[in-house]
């Protein structure tokens, strides 16, 4: 195998980057799952939620390892792109878990007597975490040609999303409007 080329260890990196933030997130969801835990929430879809996490860890490993083993090329015309995009999604991410505050988690988990948030980006789309998430499985890869990746993970996670948001309509339902 040839040397690595600098674009791919750059690549590597910010997956690496992308993969710390991805950890800031679980101890914010952890906290705040506690929190709506000791609120009498209830959890809804457990089931699923294994899946989800092995899917979003295999999805930046995957990210990688198609770059390093099938020798992508970074592409300037397509990897600038789509990096604007993906922290455009970071973004979005962190309005969405900023407007939920505490209700923000991993997890489904429906605290009683609160009120279903329509603020902030929930305004806009009725789950638009998911929206940054869709987005994200395919603009992340395509920075450095991963679309492999891109396209397996969409796949996949338009499987999760199915199952995730009609457990999740379910669950909010039993919520009244803000």
């Amino acid at each position: 195998m040839d040397a690595i080329p600098t674009s791919a260890w750059l690549f590597a990196l910010l997956i690496g980057l992308t993969g710390l933030e991805r950890l800031v997130e679980l101890r914010v969801s952890l906290r705040n799952a506690a929190w709506s835990l000791a609120q009498g929430g209830t959890e809804h879809g457990k089931g699923h939620y294994p899946f989800m996490v092995v899917l979003h860890t295999g999805f930046l490993v995957a990210c990688v390892a198609e770059v390093i083993l099938l020798d992508k090329v970074f592409t300037p015309w397509l990897g600038y792109p789509m990096l604007v995009v993906a922290i455009f999604c970071q973004g979005l991410r962190w309005w969405c878990i900023t407007t939920l505050g505490k209700r923000w988690n991993t997890r489904v988990i429906i605290v009683p007597g609160l009120k279903r948030v329509t603020g902030g980006p929930y305004r806009f789309f009725d789950h638009p975490n998911y929206v940054a998430v869709a987005v994200e499985g395919v603009a992340l890869p395509l920075i450095h040609n991963a679309w492999l990746t891109a396209m397996a993970f969409s796949i996949l996670n338009a499987g999760l999303m199915w199952v995730r948001i009609r457990c999740e309509n379910e669950a909010l339902a039993s919520l009244p409007q803000e």
